[in-house]
């Protein structure tokens, strides 16, 4: 479906409306045109044809269309490098042709090139472009409502600390990933699938990668079943191994494990000796 109007820093569904030397212009169901440069036309591409396209300002601040995705989108964190400064700023690779500014102002501390940080991109009501921000916490909600427990979301991992990884959640809320509860490597940057264990009184939201109660419980079986096929039915693991071999090969904490090995037995599905486990099926 066309889009009603051009959306500026998102995706958009617009037609191919005419031909012209420098590319295709593009239009939404009000008529307004922007240009897709020939950079990005393919030789499939016709009038009528409907295209999803990125829009921003080009290096002549020009509304240009491309077919490209950008690191992040308006209203999106990303993990951005430096790659140029001036006295008003900064620029950093978002994945485009023009690099994106960071307004000196919107930096806590000068960039450096190299460097690398993460950034809001941001709507500048003064500039009328699209701008990033280092300063994103009023961007945050800290008063989340109709969030439950055992809910999916995205947790951006944006920097380490001694009790986990501290996380921007959905591009909305801020989170906690705890060291006692991973069990795979993690680095600053990875973005990674989490669910919500509950909401702290200062409203951030504590996090787990594996989902708790009963259904973490079937993840973890379903896991060691299907391990349990990937090396003909047999594994050389117990109870009594240890949590380290435990973790780095099943990715889990050794009392997940433990657990899950219970419940199969209980089922019939496995059997549990002292040389490991043997799948009954």
């Amino acid at each position: 479906m066309i889009e009603e109007a051009m959306k500026l820093g998102k995706m958009n569904r617009l037609k191919v409306n005419r031909k012209s030397d420098f590319g295709l212009f593009l239009s939404d169901e009000r008529g307004s045109e922007v240009l897709l440069p020939n950079a990005y036309v393919t030789p499939t591409m016709k009038e009528e044809d409907e295209i999803d396209v990125f829009l921003y300002h080009d290096s002549e601040d020009r509304l240009t269309a491309t077919t490209q995705r950008p690191k992040a989108m308006l209203d999106e964190f990303g993990f951005f490098e430096v790659v140029d400064t001036a006295r008003f700023g900064a620029f950093v690779d978002w994945g485009l042709p023009k690099d994106l500014l960071v307004p000196s102002k919107m930096q806590k501390e000068p960039f450096k090139v190299g460097e690398k940080h993460f950034l809001r991109v941001i709507y500048d009501e003064k500039t009328h472009r699209l701008v990033a921000t280092q300063k994103f916490s009023k961007y945050l909600d800290h008063n989340p409502k109709g969030l439950t427990t055992n809910q999916k979301v995205k947790a951006l991992l944006i920097k380490q600390t001694d009790l986990g990884f501290k996380c921007i959640v959905d591009d909305r809320y801020e989170g906690l990933l705890f060291h006692n509860e991973i069990f795979e490597p993690l680095e600053v940057g990875m973005t990674k699938e989490a669910y919500i264990k509950k909401r702290r009184p200062d409203g951030n939201l504590d996090l787990s990668l594996k989902k708790m109660g009963a259904k973490g419980a079937k993840e973890s079986q379903y896991k060691i079943l299907d391990l349990l096929k990937k090396h003909k039915g047999r594994l050389p693991f117990t109870s009594k191994s240890t949590p380290e071999s435990i973790t780095e090969f099943f990715g889990m904490s050794k009392k997940e494990f433990k657990r899950a090995l219970v419940l199969l037995q209980e089922k019939g599905e496995i059997e549990v000796n002292e040389n490991g486990i043997r799948s009954r099926r």
